[in-house]
């Protein structure tokens, strides 16, 4: 937890509340949970109860010690709407992340059901980033959830991507992230499933960011799509332009995408 994350699409990870369950696919290999066991085996005090739900208070008022503006990715070893997280310290969260308005937060979850709940409630800073994470398409639901949530900016992080998707409703959506899965058992991602949503973004101006083809030894595999870096973020979708497809590999040169009049 700190500044300098190597997660590729933010700067720094807060963790006010570790651990957590597993409630789909892709939770099947979770880089958290054998991360929290490796921190317990070497005794670090917020994981001395592994990967159960824990609350941390002394953590939470981080972010207001960090002076710099950073993009945050909020609760990287946990997920801040699970149920046993109460309803009254995800409003200290938010109430951290409203007074850090130099900050941004990105709040990635699960449990959309939860915090399409919850967040009618919330008064909503405008620098807090809300995502869902979305595997296969049976969990597509997720989206109308956080379509309702009062979030400014609202993103999909398709990681693991497990399967293909067909179509996917980027309405009201500002930003996708896509990575494959990393580790030791990792699952496989193929190119075409990532090239096919890529493709709907680049056609609905959608903001793209290709994290990692992930596998055993994701270094190795890097993160170049069609031999370039994917690196956009929400509010820089005008960047999209016909010059961009034209540059990209022969895949798309003869697809028929209306970006620009």
């Amino acid at each position: 937890m700190g500044l300098n994350s190597t997660i590729e699409w933010t700067e720094s990870t807060w963790n006010p509340v570790t651990g957590c369950s597993k409630v789909s696919p892709g939770c099947k290999h979770c880089y958290a949970e054998r991360m929290a066991k490796r921190l317990h085996a070497m005794g670090q005090t917020n994981y001395e109860h592994g990967f159960q739900i824990s609350l941390h208070e002394h953590a939470l008022d981080l972010p207001l010690e960090w002076k710099k503006p950073q993009m945050v990715f909020v609760n990287s070893m946990s997920d801040l709407f699970h149920d046993k997280v109460p309803e009254a310290f995800i409003r200290k969260v938010f109430d951290i992340m409203r007074r850090a308005s130099w900050h941004t937060f990105q709040v990635l979850t699960k449990r959309a059901e939860r915090m399409e709940t919850i967040g009618r409630k919330l008064d909503w800073p405008a620098n807090v980033w809300m995502g869902v994470s979305i595997e296969t398409p049976k969990y597509l639901n997720r989206l109308n959830h956080l379509r309702r949530t009062p979030a400014r900016v609202r993103f999909i992080s398709f990681e693991p991507l497990l399967e293909a998707f067909d179509k996917v409703d980027l309405e009201n959506i500002h930003w996708v992230i896509i990575g494959g899965e990393s580790g030791p058992m990792a699952r496989p991602m193929d190119k075409a499933w990532v090239t096919k949503i890529q493709d709907q973004c680049l056609s609905d101006r959608v903001p793209f960011f290709f994290k990692q083809w992930g596998g055993t030894n994701k270094k190795k595999a890097g993160r170049l799509l069609d031999g370039r870096t994917w690196d956009e973020l929400p509010g820089q979708a005008a960047s999209f332009t016909r010059t961009t497809t034209q540059a990209l590999a022969p895949r798309r040169r003869n697809e028929h995408m209306v970006l620009d009049k």
